[in-house]
């Protein structure tokens, strides 16, 4: 497939990214590299994509692959769900601990040219596929990857998801797909992460008032309740016509002296009634 023109084309970017590359010694970087083309042979080869029908760009620790708008995004989904995992496992079954790969997958698509001078290394040019990169290199997905005992992990763009996933075509299900903010540098994208949400891996705690409470000030408010009514386990208070509920526990009839005196009347707690001056706690 010649992409030697000045003008950009339509085609479908499958991008992929072996995980942890940078901590591993030089052979076995060269055992990875090796094996990621075959991987990408293996995905290739299922979707029916033959070798005229591509052009690949080797980036070190991974790959992109353009590939001819004639072959259906479904086809390569398909294959990125089933034939790169099994891919996957066939060779890591075999290979030493340290020569364990694991990918991030992503599949877009948009225009794209190619810079024809002779000699250029990385001369695609386009930003459609700019932000494709975007999506392989998102915390979102490094997480997933992270979180997960699977050996790779997929992300679709929108266009992708809009055009093809979400209509349900054989061997995609879009209900295991998840829309995702990504932020990289100065772009704000959204996307689709294939498989269960990454779990956050840190939360930040509310800030508290003097009291202790959760805020930044004012009454203290306990989720679902207002002040002023009664609440589970909240922190309300209210005091109306002899009545008086504090977290859900209810004290009725006449107080005189609650702080130490007298509590004369029927007292009801929870579901428990007991008769005033009847000597029972």
């Amino acid at each position: 497939m010649s992409l030697s023109l000045a003008e950009p084309v339509n085609r479908t970017f499958l991008l992929v990214d072996i995980e942890s590359f940078s901590n591993r010694d030089n052979v076995e970087q060269a055992v990875l590299r090796r094996e990621l083309h075959n991987v990408v042979e293996d995905i290739l080869a299922g979707a029916g994509v033959e070798p005229n029908l591509q052009y690949r760009e080797d980036r070190g620790d991974g790959l992109i692959i353009l590939v001819s708008a004639d072959i259906p995004k479904a086809a390569l989904l398909r294959a990125l769900l089933t034939t790169a995992p099994d891919s996957l496992r066939t060779y890591n079954r075999v290979a030493s601990s340290s020569a364990q790969m694991r990918l991030r997958t992503v599949l877009a698509s948009g225009e794209v040219a190619f810079d024809p001078r002779e000699g250029t290394v990385g001369g695609l040019v386009g930003h459609d596929l700019n932000q494709a990169c975007r999506l392989l290199d998102a915390d979102v997905l490094r997480r997933a990857l992270e979180q997960r005992s699977t050996d790779c992990v997929l992300c679709v763009s929108t266009p992708v998801y809009e055009g093809v996933v979400r209509h349900g075509y054989r061997g995609l299900r879009p209900e295991e797909f998840h829309r995702v903010p990504v932020s990289v540098k100065k772009d704000q994208l959204s996307a689709w992460l294939h498989g269960p949400l990454p779990v956050e891996t840190s939360a930040v705690a509310p800030a508290s008032d003097t009291n202790g409470n959760g805020g930044s000030g004012g009454t203290p408010q306990t989720p679902g309740t207002q002040a002023g009514s009664p609440g589970r386990g909240g922190t309300s208070l209210t005091v109306n016509g002899g009545s008086m509920t504090f977290g859900g526990s209810q004290v009725s009839g006449d107080q005189i002296g609650v702080s130490g005196g007298n509590v004369t009347g029927d007292v009801i707690m929870g579901s428990v009634r007991h008769e005033a001056g009847d000597g029972r706690p």
